[in-house]
């Protein structure tokens, strides 16, 4: 049985993801609105967009050497 991703690795990625997508939507909604994203929900953005990218990346098997 081959062990999955390291905890380390999947939360970096993740967190990553989470602040990646953030920005981008705080970025878009500036651009149409001139005003800043509301916390709360560039809060939700990133977590929503978290959820999948946990799932699968505990799928992800470390390569063979």
């Amino acid at each position: 049985m081959e062990a999955n991703m390291p905890f380390w690795q999947r939360l970096l990625i993740t967190v990553v993801v989470m602040l990646a997508s953030s920005l981008i939507l705080g970025a878009i909604w500036r651009a149409l609105f001139i005003i800043g994203i509301p916390t709360y929900l560039a809060g939700i953005v990133g977590g929503l967009a978290a959820l999948p990218v946990w799932e699968f990346l505990k799928r992800i098997k470390p390569r063979k050497n």
